[in-house]
């Protein structure tokens, strides 16, 4: 396994672009199963979720071509589901959205049970009851695998289980091609499944909003080609925001989009953060103490991101009193707060929902552990921010969402490497 080193202490200043969202390319690789023509996608983020997922739709037979430096052609004409690489499966969560569109298409798909983040329970119910409307049989999980097949799909009135981005996704990607019209109503609507939406109706897709989380969607017989460019990843942006924020650096971060993150640019005012937003860009400048935060509340879009929650936590160790954190979305999300006390933070866990942070706590440098994407993401903040020498373990968990890690933080002035 891999490792950072960090030397924490130090001022950064500069400037980070952001790349595209990993949550919407990782499911447009999922869309191209829907057409047997081209797909251009622009700006696409090289992580490992990524290219695990192009991986996956090669192991059918799907044509991948690299043709820029973001930029890659996809074709998946004539795939034979049969040859899908299940253990690739298992290890991604994105992977369960090709569910949607390999049983839209193909009409029979033998899958491994999707792994990913142990971020708290994730079940499939949400999916697999909204499939099953559609026309859906499924069987499963057997010896770790799903049975899903389907003589035609066809619309239905949909109500979903709970508002699941993943359910969503591979609802509205099934249901493009399904006879008749589909409501889905309690909808996702995080900006990287309204883009994954235009996308679809650039395809051909006949998609629309008709009300708050609402979604109609009237099937047609066949998505054609297209050239669709990666909208910015706004976990990325939140990250390099917090990191800045907390080391008191100077940053200017290019590709933020305001109107993606404003319930965390309001967390950040009432820590009292110094930034400025811009057009597609946020600077941050170096400040005096931060205040505590009364409540710091995850929520499904427009709420604050789960995502944020844990990078947010390292700049709550710095504020001048408590700050409760109320994790709305999973149970499982707390496991990088051992690792923040080992570094000397003061947290209380009150139940699996809620964390009380006390600070001002000086981090000291540690060997510590990366449990999921945003927990390696928030230990290289407090590595960061922390004196003396921080280890942390596992480094291929933050390869997965963020591209490029080590070197677009040693260009900003961070004493940090990598040790395979």
């Amino acid at each position: 396994m891999s490792k950072f080193i960090i030397h924490g202490g130090k001022k950064l200043s500069g400037e980070v672009n952001v790349p595209g969202a990993k949550n919407e390319a990782t499911k447009l690789v999922a869309a191209a199963i829907l057409t047997g023509q081209n797909m251009v996608l622009e700006n696409v983020p090289w992580i490992l979720d990524f290219e695990k997922m192009l991986e996956i739709i090669q192991s059918m037979g799907a044509k991948v071509v690299k043709s820029g430096k973001h930029q890659v052609t996809l074709n998946c004409k004539n795939l034979n589901p049969a040859k899908i690489n299940q253990k690739l499966v298992g290890d991604l969560r994105a992977s369960s959205t090709i569910m949607g569109p390999l049983v839209a298409v193909y009409k029979k798909l033998k899958i491994a049970v999707p792994g990913g983040c142990s971020i708290g329970a994730r079940p499939f119910d949400t999916h697999f009851d909204a499939l099953r409307k559609l026309g859906v049989k499924i069987r499963g999980p057997q010896q770790n695998f799903y049975y899903l097949s389907a003589e035609k799909l066809k619309g239905a009135k949909i109500v979903l289980k709970e508002f699941s981005v993943t359910a969503t996704e591979t609802l509205v990607m099934a249901a493009t091609l399904a006879q008749g019209t589909t409501i889905i109503k309690k909808a996702a609507a995080e900006p990287h499944v309204c883009d994954l939406i235009k996308c679809l109706n650039k395809m051909g897709a006949c998609i629309s909003w008709v009300g708050n989380h609402i979604l109609k969607i009237k099937g047609v017989k066949k998505l054609s080609g297209v050239k669709h460019k990666v909208i910015p990843d706004m976990i990325d942006a939140g990250t390099f925001a917090v990191l800045a924020a907390a080391t008191k650096s100077r940053l200017r971060i290019n590709g933020f989009v305001e109107d993606h993150l404003e319930s965390f640019l309001q967390v950040l005012d009432e820590f009292g953060v110094n930034f400025e937003v811009g057009k597609n860009y946020l600077d941050l400048k170096p400040n005096g103490a931060f205040r505590s935060v009364k409540k710091i509340e995850t929520n499904i879009y427009p709420g604050l991101p789960t995502d944020l929650q844990q990078p947010l936590a390292v700049l709550a160790t710095q504020a001048n009193g408590p700050t409760l954190i109320f994790e709305k979305m999973f149970e499982g999300r707390f496991k990088y707060t051992s690792e923040l006390r080992k570094m000397g933070a003061n947290i209380f866990q009150a139940n699996p929902h809620q964390i009380i942070i006390n600070g001002p706590t000086p981090l000291h440098g540690t060997k510590v552990r990366s449990f999921d994407l945003r927990a390696g993401a928030t230990m290289i903040i407090a590595g960061l921010l922390a004196d003396g020498e921080t280890i942390i373990q596992e480094a291929e968990m933050i390869d997965r969402g963020y591209e490029d890690i080590t070197g677009r933080l040693q260009k900003i002035g961070a004493d940090i490497k990598r040790v395979d």
